[in-house]
């Protein structure tokens, strides 16, 4: 942490003690030791001189950061001291314990003025003349004169405990964070309250990029589709209609349609301007896996658990063929021609289809389990698939027949993809938790990527065939060099997605070709945007993320504010803040992104068409 006039920086270790730096030359000038238990919170005061911390052993204190002498021992909390923070004005300490209290402490004198029961969450007023606190209890919110010790006012709304208080600058209003999975805006003055609006409350399960639009669409096992402006990662629009489970999603070549499915058996085709859907396609009796445009976007394809490929026209959402053959049908690609698609599922067979008959061409037998993934070569002669018999395949289209056997993996291959340049193939095990990358010309594995420590759901090649990308579902990313091998890049900050949501989902994409630029999305909600700077090492920066609950400003005016960075002002952006004035926001940016932080820990028929009214 900071201090506020800049000129040191302290840092808390595991031993117990915080370590304090000067930033004219990152010298360690103190090592401040004295608490028994884990250093949980620091706050440096006002004008930087001071330095408070909280810790498990109950206690907090105060240290003199010229000296690096502690000032003060705070006693009265009987559990672990959780946060701590210094008035505006630098006089008084505010601590929170797991005791359920919060007490005011006065700098001067070391006395505890008050004690505040059952709250977990405090923040002061910019004029540091009120504290606000949140409940654990009663989930409510209490206005406390720091003068009096007396409550002004009790704030109700919340539907389960309140976690996390912050004011805003101008100290207006109020913004809170709840188990109920809402944020709230208070006013200061009439205790009123609006929520704020999510974003995904559930994992992702499934990202598609749309060029022409520079546009990000994700879907979530929260029913929901999102769009998201890919240079900005503002939201621009929430897809609403699924009934359950949203799968996966796909946009139209020209990228003005996005085509989606999911676990009601229902596959929407929505217009991605308005956000309105145009049909919705029926006919399909259980859960659709899989859903895809052709390359020319005049027709729609999607697999069923109920062993059937439907092929539909895009103009009228009329049904033109139904495929049968598999008993339950997981993967589906079209040719780069479009003129055929490939199916495959449950039982081991790749069945090759002609779009304009819907008859069968091919048959292809070999796998002696599930296909997991399947993917065309560049120049559409061949398919390679993966399968749950740990195998990977090539098949020549015209013939049917298999030219390469590859083996290799010691469980399931659950994902395969051809290099931009076909020369060589990548395969990854979810359960074998690998990587192979395969010669085509040779056979032989070149190279075998080992380091993930969690299952994989995703491999992806960047657009210029450099690099390998590789995401498990547990938010544990890699960039692989594609030539040697080596791991240039990793990542983990994820938690377990859901099994539904690694069978099939592909929450990793690639953008522009020109720029190295990958999105991912997380079990948490979250949808990330990443930049790939080469050099002499590859470095990974995030280029903007949106998470679960994540505070909005709606309603917020950016135009005349004050002492925003660009990256700010769209962050703020991105929160739903507007460009007419409304509700002022002063030199919020780091304010905005500390609540951001504490909010990113939440969680947290009949067959036929139908068309919208």
């Amino acid at each position: 942490m900071y201090s506020t006039n800049g000129l040191s920086f302290a840092v808390v270790l595991s031993d117990n003690t915080i370590n304090v730096y000067a930033t004219s030359n990152w010298e360690r000038t103190w090592i401040l030791s004295g608490h028994s238990g884990d250093v949980n919170s620091i706050a440096y005061s006002p004008n930087g001189d001071r330095i408070v911390s909280g810790s498990y052993d109950c206690t907090v204190r105060v240290w003199d950061v010229a000296t690096g002498d502690c000032l003060y021992i705070f006693i009265g909390h009987t559990d672990w001291v959780r946060g701590v923070v210094y008035s505006p004005q630098g006089n008084v300490v505010a601590s929170r314990s797991d005791d359920e209290t919060i007490r005011l402490w006065d700098v001067g004198t070391g006395d505890c003025r008050s004690t505040l029961s059952g709250y977990s969450s405090v923040a002061y007023s910019p004029q540091g003349d009120l504290i606000v606190s949140s409940s654990y209890r009663d989930n409510t919110l209490q206005l406390w004169d720091i003068v009096t010790g007396e409550c002004r006012q009790t704030m109700t709304g919340h539907t389960s405990s309140v976690i996390a208080v912050l004011y805003s600058p101008k100290g207006d209003h109020i913004a809170s964070v709840s188990y109920d999975r809402t944020v709230r805006l208070w006013n200061e003055g009439s205790g009123a309250s609006r929520k704020i609006s999510h974003r995904h409350s559930d994992a992702v399960t499934n990202l598609s990029y749309s060029p022409k639009l520079n546009q990000i669409a994700s879907c979530s096992s929260d029913s929901t589709i999102r769009l998201w402006d890919a240079e900005t990662g503002v939201c621009s629009g929430t897809l609403t209609g699924h009934s359950g489970y949203v799968r996966k999603i796909a946009y139209s070549p020209q990228g003005d349609q996005l085509v989606s499915c999911g676990e009601d058996s229902r596959v929407r085709l929505w217009d991605v301007e308005s956000g309105a859907y145009r049909y919705i396609l029926i006919g399909h009796t259980t859960n659709v896996y899989d859903v895809v445009f052709s390359p020319q976007g005049d027709q729609i394809a999607s697999a069923s658990d109920d062993g059937t490929v439907r092929l539909w026209n895009v103009q009228t959402g009329e049904c033109q063929h139904v495929l049968t053959g598999n008993d339950s049908v997981w993967v589906i690609k079209y040719s780069h021609q479009g003129n055929q698609i490939a199916s495959a599922g449950a039982n081991g067979p790749i069945s090759l289809w002609d779009v304009e008959t819907g008859a069968c061409r091919h048959i292809l037998i070999g796998h002696t389990d599930g296909i997991r993934g399947m993917d065309y070569s560049p120049d559409g002669n061949q398919i390679a698939s993966a399968s749950v018999d740990k195998t990977v395949r090539l098949w020549d289209v015209k013939t049917g027949m298999c030219s390469h056997i590859f083996i290799g993996h010691q469980r399931e291959a659950s994902r395969v993809v051809y290099s931009p340049r076909g020369d060589q193939v990548a395969s990854a095990s979810r359960e074998d938790k690998t990587v192979r990358l395969w010669d085509l010309e040779s056979g032989e594995c070149r190279h075998t990527l080992v380091g993930h420590e969690k299952g994989l759901c995703a491999i992806v090649y960047s657009s210029g065939g450099n690099l390998i990308a590789s995401w498990s579902d547990y938010g544990e990313a890699r960039l692989w060099d594609a030539e040697t091998g080596e791991c240039r890049w990793t990542i983990n900050y994820d938690k377990p997605a859901s099994s539904n949501c690694s069978l099939l989902s592909h929450n990793f994409v690639w953008t522009s070709p020109e720029v190295d630029t990958f999105i991912t999305g997380g079990a948490d909600g979250s949808v990330r945007a990443w930049k790939v700077v080469e050099g002499d090492v590859s470095r990974v920066r995030m280029r903007w993320r949106s998470t679960n609950g994540q505070l909005g400003v709606e309603d917020a005016c950016v135009q005349d504010v004050q002492g925003l960075s660009d990256l700010n002002r769209r962050l703020l952006k991105q929160r739903g803040a507007t460009g007419e004035p409304n509700l002022r926001l002063r030199e919020t940016g780091k304010k905005v992104m500390s609540m951001a932080s504490v909010v990113s820990k939440l969680k947290s028929s009949t067959p036929g068409t139908e068309t919208p009214n």
